[in-house]
């Protein structure tokens, strides 16, 4: 089993959309996919199509009352499993740090599952506690990226980070960095995009994602862009990431 966290501290590099895609791509593929929604807005959830609000056990009973995780596992529609999230988990920073070892939670929460090739971690937009758990819990860390200045800068704050927190998780490491929104009309993202190049070599994905307008409009149908477009170009481009993401597994 697998476990991969998807994570960027910027807000709209399409991290979540990353998220369901890769996962839901990854189940297309034959293998069992469980996606943990680790970020309050929920999007990832209802993005696979389930009613957030209408969730009887959430990421929040996990952590704060100690509730067994398979408790909260359902079925999406979209073809794996998802640990949903909800405005329950709104505000539960602090409410975490009055635990002891509270960075611990969802790596002692995930020791019993079982049955998965790959548990897909979506992160909240922030360097908070929530993202500390995901850091100290998973495998290695997908960063989706979108190819312009500011975003760069955050890549090194989050580099930064990721080297700090292998004192807590030894395994921790960058799996690779996904180019997102990319419009290859736009010489700044052609510029940003080879000084990544450049920087992090190897650790790039081949694969770029590209603006698309079906890629938009998959989650407010509550679908995966392969469940709802699948011959589109930002469904293509998932499902190659996948390929790349199964080939690091062997």
């Amino acid at each position: 089993m697998e476990i991969l966290a998807i994570a960027n501290q910027k807000g709209g590099v399409g991290k979540t959309t990353t998220a369901v895609n890769l996962a839901a791509s990854l189940a297309a593929k034959k293998n069992q996919v469980l996606l943990i929604d680790l970020d309050p807005q929920g999007n990832a959830t209802t993005g696979t199509g389930i009613e957030k609000r209408e969730l009887a056990v959430t990421m929040a009973d996990i952590l704060l009352d100690g509730v067994d995780i398979e408790q909260a596992i359902v079925q999406s529609p979209a073809g794996f499993a998802v640990i949903g999230a909800n405005r329950d988990m709104s505000g539960i920073d602090i409410s975490l740090m009055a635990k002891t070892d509270s960075h611990l939670l969802l790596r002692q929460a995930m020791q019993s599952l079982a049955g998965y090739d790959y548990v897909i971690i979506d992160c909240a937009p922030s360097l908070n506690l929530l993202t500390v758990n995901a850091m100290v819990a998973t495998d290695g860390v997908i960063i989706p990226m979108q190819c312009e200045y500011y975003a760069l800068e955050g890549l090194a704050d989050l580099s930064q980070t990721i080297e700090r927190l292998k004192e807590l998780n030894p395994k921790l490491h960058i799996r690779g960095v996904v180019r997102t929104l990319f419009d290859a009309r736009n010489t700044l993202a052609n510029d940003v995009s080879a000084e990544l190049e450049a920087h992090f070599g190897e650790l790039m994905y081949d694969t770029i994602i590209p603006r698309n307008v079906r890629l938009a409009e998959a989650p407010a149908h509550g679908l995966p862009v392969i469940a709802y477009e699948k011959y589109s170009k930002g469904s293509r481009a998932y499902q190659k990431l996948a390929n790349e993401v199964m080939q690091q597994s062997r």
